[in-house]
């Protein structure tokens, strides 16, 4: 039996979002969207209700800076999301990019889609054949 498995780079992604190994191309203050896994939320007392999230997508990280008035209007999916999208500014300072986050969507739900066969997922998308030897 030879297995079927999906072509590479094939699996569901957000519409329109920008992959994080490219957010260098933007020029500063630019509105992107990103999308990513939550790596890690943080709200350092000392930050004056601001969160700071590290999304990872396949590409790479992005950090996202949540300021406290964004934060009280998305805080479900700030606090429960796994799966974030957000559209914002692009920030660089000293070498570093942040995304100044302007609107954040939970799409954790799409997380369920990876776990579909491929072909429920891209009913027409093409599987490629993988020989075995042996």
């Amino acid at each position: 039996m030879i297995p079927l498995t999906p072509v590479p780079n094939s699996w569901p992604r957000p519409p329109a979002c920008l992959p994080h190994g490219r957010l260098a191309e933007p020029s500063n203050g630019a509105r992107v969207c990103v999308a990513g896994l939550v790596l890690v939320r943080q709200r350092p007392g000392t930050a004056h209700g601001v969160v700071f999230i590290t999304l990872e997508d396949e590409t790479g990280v992005c950090n996202v800076i949540v300021w406290k008035k964004v934060f009280k209007r998305f805080r479900r999916a700030v606090i429960a999301g796994r799966l974030l999208r957000v559209t914002g500014k692009l920030q660089r300072e000293g070498g570093v990019c942040h995304v100044i986050a302007e609107d954040i969507e939970d799409i954790s739900y799409m997380l369920d889609d990876l776990l579909k066969p491929e072909a429920e997922q891209h009913p027409a998308l093409p599987l490629r054949r993988e020989s075995r030897t042996g």
